[in-house]
């Protein structure tokens, strides 16, 4: 499946998620999107549940920031996400470690 909205990818990752990768985290993820399609959500991600909010956390564990170009490339496997980070496309706060854990939390 192509990605190709934003808030949907959003919407639907509390169904994409694996509770099983999730076993005993407790972690807020930070997604400030830039650009035309662009917002702020965050995911709470607490015994083995996965809840998203539109809206910004004082204290995330981890903060990413992109444009939403960038989201979608990353997520169609039309860009790593190493590369994005390396060439300054992704920036990314706090426990990178945890940033890491993404992919093995969504299927996405």
């Amino acid at each position: 499946m192509h990605l190709t909205d934003v808030k949907e990818v959003f919407e639907m990752m509390p169904e994409r998620f694996n509770s099983d990768a999730a076993h005993e985290l407790d972690a807020v993820f930070q997604f400030d999107i830039t650009g035309d399609s662009g917002g702020a959500w965050v995911l709470l991600v607490r015994d083995g549940v996965c809840e998203v909010r539109e809206e910004t956390h004082g204290n995330p564990n981890v903060s990413l920031s992109m444009t939403g170009d960038t989201w979608l490339s990353i997520l169609n496997k039309e860009l790593n996400a190493v590369q994005a980070f390396l060439s300054g496309r992704l920036k990314i706060s706090g426990d990178m470690m945890l940033a890491q854990k993404i992919p093995d939390l969504f299927s996405l």
